[in-house]
């Protein structure tokens, strides 16, 4: 299967008016800059999380700790040809234990990604609240998930793909596409 650009939802700077407007949301939400940390879901949630982060720290003074969490090990659809499953590194450089955590990642859809997430994070000790910031919400959802910061909510087709291309993840220009199979 093969994608091809249908449309441009929105472009650059949208894309970071929406990103901006996100991190205000967070920043007034009563949450202590000390003991929050944003954790991106690697791939397409940890250039957001690093967007996220800088502009906490215009808001708070201080910058949130940051991390990455690899969800491949956690999902059941995603393996490679010999039916393995793809291992990336995933890396949370300081304790979970008790901490505010903000799941960061760029689409929510079925809701699989953030449920491996929750899982790969669990692992790894016992937060104090864990809450979920997407960029798009484009619905379709399987599972009971619901965000808690939404950049957009984008109105798709199912077998429609959505992407959010930021200048650190080095791809095509920057905004949010929807595309659709060949």
């Amino acid at each position: 299967m093969s994608l091809k650009l249908h449309e441009t939802y929105c472009n650059r700077e949208t894309l970071l008016a929406i990103l901006d407007e996100m991190a205000a949301k967070i920043a007034v939400d009563g949450w202590s800059p000390q003991n929050t940390a944003l954790i991106g879901v690697q791939s397409g949630g940890a250039p957001i999380a690093r967007y996220l982060a800088e502009r906490l720290e215009v808001h708070w003074g201080t910058r949130p700790m940051l991390g990455y969490v690899d969800i491949h090990l956690y999902r059941d659809d995603m393996v490679d040809t010999h039916g393995e499953p793809f291992i990336r590194d995933g890396e949370i450089p300081f304790s979970i234990q008790n901490r505010n955590l903000i799941l960061v990642d760029d689409v929510i859809f079925t809701g699989r990604t953030a449920r491996a997430a929750l899982a790969a994070i669990l692992d790894k000790g016992r937060p104090q609240v864990i809450r979920l910031a997407v960029v798009v919400d484009r619905g379709f959802r399987e599972l009971p998930i619901a965000p808690d910061y939404v950049g957009c909510t984008v109105e798709t087709r199912r077998e429609q793909a959505v992407r959010v291309r930021t200048k650190q993840d080095g791809k095509e220009a920057s905004g949010i596409y929807i595309y659709e199979q060949t």
